[in-house]
C-alpha cells in the first residue's frame, strides 16, 4: 500500500502558548527576571506567560511578583490580562505589595476603552483581601452606572464578590439599591447578571434582597427573551423562588416562561421545569393542569438524547418529577426503556423511573423488558432488574401473580446472582400479600444450594421459619444452615434463631433438640450482643411462658408497602423547589452537604495558636473528635439514594440476660 502523509503545517512566527509548559531549566527564575523588566514588548509578554504557565502547573513563583508588578503599567491588553491574573492568585500571599497595584486599577478603571475598564473592576474584585475593598468602593460605584453596559454587567457581579467579604461595606455604600436598579436596565445582560448578583447576595446573606414586585416581576420576564442562556438560567431560578399572588398570575408568568422548554440547553430547560412545578400548585383548572402535563413531557424525555452525563442528571431529577406528578411522564414509560449501550449508572437511573411509572395499563410491556434485561451479563443491573419484577408486584397487587410467573421463570435458569436475587423479592412479596402465593415456596427450596450470599440465605431461612407448617422436611432444610452457623453472616444468624424458635413453637416433638443447640450457639459461644439478646429473650420466653412466646413470635406481621415513593412528601416539595441543583442528584436538601463558610481566610496566628492537648487529643480528633459537632450530620455525597438512617440493629451492650450459666440450660422447657 502506498500511505499519502500530509504534509506539516508550518509554524506560525509567534507558536503554540503550550511551549511556555514545556521549559523547566535550572536558573529559569533569573532568566525570567531579566525578559520581564526587558524594553522589548513581546519579550516581556512571553516572559509573563511562562511565568504564568508555571504557576498553573503548582510552581512558585511568588518570588517575581514586584518584577510582575512592574509590567502592570502597559497599554497592551494581553499584557495587562496575564499580570492581572497573576496578581489574583498570590495578592492573598502578598498583601502589602498587592496595594501597590491600586492606583493602577482606579486608574485603568477610568481608561477610554470599556474593556480595559471591566477588566480593573473584575480584577479588583477578585482580589479578596480586605484592605483593598475600601479602594474599590469608588472605581465600583462609577462602573455600576457606567455608559458601557459590558462594564456594568462586570460591575454587578463585583458586587456580590464584594459582598462577601466586606458586607456591611456593600450595604452602606448602597450597592445593594444600584443592583436593584440594574434589573431595569435596558440591556438584558446586565439585567440578568444583576439578578445573578443579588440571588448570590440572598443566598450568602440568609435574608430577601430579591424583592420581586409586580413591576421587577415583567422587566425581568421581559429580559428572558433577550439574553444569554445563561443569563435565562438566572433569571429562571429568581423567579422558581417568587410566589405568585393567585393561580392567574402564576399561569400568566408559565405562559411567558413555556418557550424556554423549546431552547437548546439542558440547563435552561430545566431551570423552566422547575418554575413550571413550582406555579402548578397554585393553578386550580383542571384544563390548565393537562394542558402544562402535556407541555412538560417532550422536552424531559428530549433530555435522554444527550450526553450520558447529562442523561443523568436529567434522569435524577425526572425521579423526582415522576413522584410529585407522574402523570406527566405515564404514557412516556417506553422512551425510559434501557439501551444496549447505555452506561451501568444511565441503565440503573432508568430502571427506578421506570417502575415509579408502572401501572395496570403497561406492567406486561414493562415485564417483557425486566425480563429480557435479567438476562444481561451486568450483574448489578441483572439484580435491579430482577428486584424491580418484585417491586412491581409489591405496588400492582392485580398484576402481582403474573410478576411472580415472571420470577419463576428466572428461577429456573438456575443463574446463581439471579435466584438469589429473586428469592429476596419473593420474601417481599409474601409479606406483602400474606398467604397467597405461598405454592412457589416447593420451587426455591429446589435451589436451596444455590444460595451463598447473606441477604439471600436470610430471606430463604425466613420463608422457611414462617410457613414451617407447609414445608413437609422444615427442620431438615434449617438443619442444612445450621452445619455452618457460626461461619454466617449475623444477619442469617439471627434469621436462624427466630426461625428455628417459630419451627419449635409450630412443632415442638420434632424440634426440641435443634432449638436447644441454636440457643446454646447463639448465647453462649456468639460473640455478637445483638444476637446474645435475642437469644436470651426467646429462652426467657420459652422456659416461663410457651403461650406468651406464641403471641410474639408467631404474630401477625404488618403488611408492608410500596416503597417506590420513598421521599417524605414535604423533603419532596423541598427538592423539587431545588430541581436542576445538586439536590436534586443528592436527593437531600442543601443544608444536609453545603456548609456555609465564613469567607474571610483565617490568619496564620490563629491557626498556630490552637494545639492539641497533647497526643491522646490528636487520636481523638483522628478517630472521634473529627466528627461532626452536634446539630450536624455525617453525609455520603456518593450516597444517591433517599432515606436516611440504614435498618443495622444497634449495638447493645452484652449481659446475661437469662441469668443462668450452663447448668441452668438444662431440661428448659421442662418437656
Amino acid at each position: 500500500h502506498c500511505w499519502y502523509i500530509m504534509p506539516a503545517k508550518p509554524k506560525t512566527a509567534g507558536g503554540s502558548d503550550s511551549r511556555f509548559f514545556t521549559t523547566q531549566k535550572k536558573g529559569e527564575t533569573h532568566e525570567l527576571r531579566t525578559e520581564l523588566h526587558s524594553s522589548d514588548r513581546s519579550t516581556k509578554v512571553d516572559a509573563v506567560k511562562k511565568v504564568i504557565a508555571s504557576m498553573t502547573v503548582g510552581k512558585d513563583v511568588s518570588m517575581l511578583f514586584t518584577d510582575v508588578l512592574n509590567c502592570i503599567q502597559t497599554d497592551n491588553v494581553e499584557l495587562k490580562k496575564l499580570v492581572y491574573l497573576y496578581l489574583i492568585n498570590y495578592a492573598k500571599s502578598q498583601p502589602e505589595l498587592t496595594l501597590l497595584a491600586v492606583n493602577t486599577f482606579v486608574k485603568d478603571a477610568n481608561d477610554p476603552s470599556p474593556l480595559i475598564r471591566a477588566l480593573a473592576v473584575r480584577t479588583m474584585g477578585c482580589i479578596r483581601v480586605e484592605r483593598i475593598t475600601e479602594y474599590l468602593c469608588e472605581p465600583l460605584s462609577r462602573s455600576l452606572r457606567d455608559e458601557d453596559p459590558y462594564v456594568r454587567k462586570t460591575a454587578a457581579v463585583c458586587v456580590a464578590k464584594l459582598y462577601d467579604i466586606a458586607p456591611d461595606l456593600v450595604e452602606d455604600r448602597g450597592f445593594l439599591e444600584i443592583l436593584h436598579d440594574l434589573i431595569s436596565d435596558a440591556n438584558p445582560s446586565v439585567v440578568a447578571n444583576g439578578v445573578a448578583a443579588l440571588s448570590e447576595i440572598a443566598e450568602t446573606s440568609g435574608k430577601d434582597v430579591m424583592k420581586i414586585s409586580t413591576s421587577v416581576l415583567q422587566k425581568l420576564l421581559a429580559a428572558l427573551n433577550e439574553c444569554t442562556e445563561w443569563g435565562q438560567v438566572f433569571i429562571l431560578d429568581s423567579l422558581s423562588k417568587y410566589t405568585p399572588a393567585d393561580g392567574r398570575e402564576a399561569e400568566g408568568i408559565i405562559e411567558r416562561v413555556t418557550p424556554r422548554l423549546q431552547h437548546a440547553n439542558s440547563a435552561v430547560v430545566m431551570s423552566a421545569v422547575k418554575v413550571i412545578l413550582n406555579y402548578m400548585n397554585l393553578v386550580t383548572a383542571e384544563d390548565s393542569i393537562r394542558a402544562l402535563t402535556r407541555k412538560l413531557a417532550p422536552p424531559l424525555v428530549t433530555l435522554l438524547n444527550s450526553e450520558p452525563e447529562t442523561q443523568y442528571v436529567a434522569l435524577r431529577n425526572i425521579n423526582l418529577i415522576v413522584q410529585k406528578r407522574p402523570d406527566i411522564l405515564e404514557s412516556a414509560i417506553h422512551f425510559f426503556f434501557c439501551k444496549y449501550n447505555d452506561p451501568i449508572y444511565v441503565k440503573m437511573e432508568k430502571l427506578e423511573v421506570v417502575i415509579k411509572l408502572v401501572s395496570e395499563r403497561n406492567v406486561e410491556q414493562v415485564l417483557m423488558e425486566l425480563k429480557e434485561y435479567a438476562t444481561e451479563v451486568d450483574v448489578d443491573f441483572v439484580r435491579k432488574s430482577v428486584s424491580s419484577i418484585g417491586r412491581g408486584a409489591i405496588k400492582l397487587e392485580r398484576a402481582a401473580e403474573r410478576c411472580i410467573s415472571v420470577l419463576l421463570e428466572l428461577i429456573q435458569s438456575k443463574v446463581n446472582y439471579v435466584v438469589q436475587e429473586a428469592v429476596v423479592v419473593i420474601k417481599d412479596i409474601f409479606r406483602r400479600y400474606p398467604n397467597k402465593y405461598e405454592s412457589v415456596i416447593a420451587t426455591l427450596c429446589d435451589n436451596l444450594e444455590t444460595l451463598d450470599e447473606p441477604e439471600a440465605k436470610a430471606s430463604m431461612i425466613w420463608i422457611i421459619g414462617q410457613y414451617a407448617e407447609r414445608i413437609d422436611n422444615a427442620d431438615e432444610l434449617l438443619e442444612t444452615f445450621l452445619e455452618t452457623f457460626e461461619e454466617e453472616d449475623p444477619s442469617v444468624q439471627l434469621q436462624l434463631l427466630t426461625a428455628t424458635v417459630k419451627c419449635f413453637l409450630k412443632a415442638p416433638e420434632e424440634t426440641q433438640e435443634m432449638v436447644q443447640r441454636v440457643l446454646d450457639m447463639a448465647t453462649e459461644e456468639s460473640d455478637n450482643p445483638d444476637l446474645r439478646d435475642r437469644g436470651f429473650v426467646y429462652w426467657r420466653l420459652l422456659s416461663t411462658d410457651p403461650e406468651a412466646a406464641k403471641a410474639v413470635v408467631l404474630s401477625e406481621k404488618p403488611v408492608i408497602e410500596d416503597d417506590t415513593s420513598r421521599l417524605d412528601p414535604d423533603l419532596l416539595d423541598t427538592l423539587i423547589s431545588q430541581i436542576a441543583t445538586l439536590s436534586s442528584i443528592y436527593h437531600k436538601p442543601p443544608e444536609v452537604f453545603v456548609t456555609r463558610a465564613n469567607v474571610k481566610a483565617v490568619t496564620r496566628e490563629d491557626d498556630e495558636g490552637y494545639e492539641y492537648e497533647d497526643e491522646n487529643d490528636v487520636g481523638q480528633a483522628a478517630v472521634g473528635g473529627g466528627g461532626p459537632q452536634p446539630g450536624t450530620a455525617p453525609v455520603d455525597l456518593l450516597d444517591m439514594g433517599g432515606g436516611g438512617g440504614g435498618e443495622g440493629g444497634a449495638q447493645h451492650q452484652s449481659g446475661n440476660v437469662g441469668g443462668g450459666g450452663s447448668d441452668d440450660n438444662v431440661d428448659l422447657f421442662g418437656l
